[in-house]
């Protein structure tokens, strides 16, 4: 029997049939950029192409059609301890820097935070803008003291002794002012109202044997709530006469308090509820500043369900709020995650951003209650950088047999506390991530009392040796390819023989298509994953403990 096509018809068929599995356009990366314990640090990778199919193993899957939060940006902190080592340094240098950590080639931050008043980052703290006892008028308010520099002869090594934190602030803003993305959204913080306000009458008084060790940042006097309030809008005031529009603002800085060690004022979130729709709900909204972001609690995240329960579901106190400010000390591993879906799920228009994170107590000795006092103190930091991608951290908690959930609070890897906390959150309905201080010196001060710490970039001031942390190339590379306006995108894990805790991931898309995906992998290999995005995906592959973030143009 003859055959119904010919020769040409058949392979005519063939190559229509083979055309349909085939894409219609090429997709590829368009950008894969690794920082790496190996070394690497925002380098760029060769591109790898997709393809239509089902892929198998670990998956990464980009879902495209949902979009989530908007972002606002990857951030750091203006304190008076950064400008302090800032002052150091040449004038040449410090602009340098500072490009690098604002400028459109470097880090090019987008959203930061800074303090209202003394904080425990300040080179001798214990003061406020109105240290004037009962000045209710608010007649003696004077930012003298974040303009004021800090003279060669009191502190030895100083270069420019009219640096300090408004000039440090308006360098930056001068930085963002000369590119196309101008964004620089500032959130200020207070610690603590005037002393005179408060019920101790002091900045705070440390935990003692004749206390109990109970320390105390004391509370607001019923009669100054509404001073405090203009205190708050002064601030707003004097600091745009100075050039400085602050975006948001938080009521106060960690309203549980921290014992009496540094500058500190106690809320409720009942009492901050209160006093938002009371006091400086009705301030800022009848004042010159009504579009102010005015966010609530500013604390561990521990505690974000309470209070946005709290607060954000008293109708009148709402209208007033933006989101809610939290910060990661509750765990040196843990995101929370959950509480971030419970409350965006409950409360969906109002936002959620971490104001502050750093690696705390850094070499300091431990103090009584530490099983592990040998490795609670830390060393070998500065220009190091295997002590930044392996596990030599701790926190406050580290095997104190005070604290609760111990367990909570291992030793650990500061690049991957770091990666994992941004990456989660994103994914999890976080608006922003800031850093605390950018810059402090080598020995993570200096901080008037002894709470030293981590920053992204460490300065030796005796001879203004810079050391660029892996910390500030992974907040860099975020930074750079997670941008205000961006949108989260929903993603999907499916991580097959490897370990819950080995490959993360997040997902980002802006308004030109170009989409970033985030990844941290902890462990010492390479992982093989395919990424999935729309009908295709690309295998690969990435580095042992490093930072990859994939970009792909839709």
């Amino acid at each position: 029997m003859k055959s119904f096509f010919s020769i040409p018809v058949l392979l005519g068929c063939i190559i229509i049939i083979s055309s349909c599995d085939m894409p219609k356009d090429i997709l590829k990366t368009t950008e894969i950029i690794v920082t790496s314990e190996a070394g690497d640090k925002l380098a760029i990778k060769e591109n790898v192409e997709f393809q239509i199919g089902k892929p198998l193993g670990t998956i990464i899957s980009i879902d495209t059609s949902i979009k989530k939060q908007k972002i606002l940006g990857i951030g750091t902190s203006f304190t008076e301890s950064s400008a302090f080592v800032l002052a150091h340094l040449s004038k040449e240098r410090r602009a340098e820097l500072m490009n690098d950590i604002y400028g459109k080639d470097g880090a090019n931050f987008s959203i930061a935070r800074t303090h209202i008043g003394a904080c425990d980052f300040s080179v001798e703290g214990k003061y406020s803008y109105v240290d004037k006892v009962d000045d209710v008028e608010l007649n003696s308010f004077s930012l003298k003291h974040d303009k004021e520099g800090f003279s060669k002869e009191k502190y030895f090594g100083v270069k420019d002794e009219s640096y300090d934190l408004i000039p440090f602030i308006k360098e930056a803003l001068a930085i963002k002012e000369s590119q196309d993305d101008k964004n620089l959204r500032i959130i200020s913080s207070a610690w603590t109202a005037p002393k005179w306000m408060k019920d101790i009458n002091e900045w705070y008084i440390p935990g003692s044997t004749e206390n109990n060790w109970q320390g105390s940042g004391g509370k607001l006097k019923p009669e100054y709530e509404s001073v405090y309030a203009d205190y708050i809008l002064k601030y707003l005031k004097e600091y745009k006469k100075e050039g400085i529009d602050i975006w948001g603002i938080t009521p106060i800085n960690e309203p549980h308090g921290n014992n009496g060690q540094w500058e500190s004022m106690h809320f409720t979130a009942e009492s901050q509820r209160d006093f938002i729709k009371q006091h400086l709900g009705p301030t800022l909204k009848k004042s010159q500043f009504p579009d102010t972001k005015l966010l609530i609690y500013d604390q561990n995240r521990g505690g974000l369900e309470h209070w946005a329960n709290t607060i954000l579901s008293d109708k009148e106190a709402a209208t007033y709020v933006y989101g809610t400010a939290i910060h990661w000390y509750e765990s040196t591993f843990k995101v929370f995650e959950e509480s971030l879906n419970k409350v965006h799920n409950k409360f969906p228009e109002f936002g959620v951003i971490h104001t502050e994170g750093c690696i705390d107590d850094l070499g300091k000795d431990a103090p009584p209650g530490i099983k592990d006092p040998i490795k609670f103190k830390e060393e070998n930091w500065f220009k190091n950088d295997d002590f930044w991608w392996n596990r030599n951290a701790t926190d406050w908690a580290y095997t104190a047999d005070w604290a609760e959930n111990v367990e909570d609070h291992p030793i650990y890897t500061p690049v991957h506390r770091y990666a994992r906390n941004i990456i989660v959150s994103l994914d999890n309905w976080l608006e922003g991530w800031i850093d605390w201080n950018i810059i402090l010196d080598k020995d993570g001060g200096p901080n008037h009392v002894g709470n030293f710490c981590g920053a992204p970039i460490m300065i030796d001031k005796e001879n203004q040796d810079i050391y660029k942390t892996p910390i500030f190339h992974v907040l860099s590379q975020f930074s750079r390819t997670i941008r205000p306006g961006d949108y989260a995108l929903q993603t999907n894990r499916i991580l097959d023989e490897i370990g819950s805790d080995d490959l993360y991931a997040c997902a980002t898309i802006n308004s030109e298509k170009l989409l970033s995906v985030q990844l941290l992998n902890t462990t010492k290999r390479p992982i093989e994953f395919n990424l999935k995005i729309l009908d295709r995906y690309a295998n690969i592959s990435i580095d042992a403990n490093s930072i990859q973030t994939v970009r792909v143009q839709l």
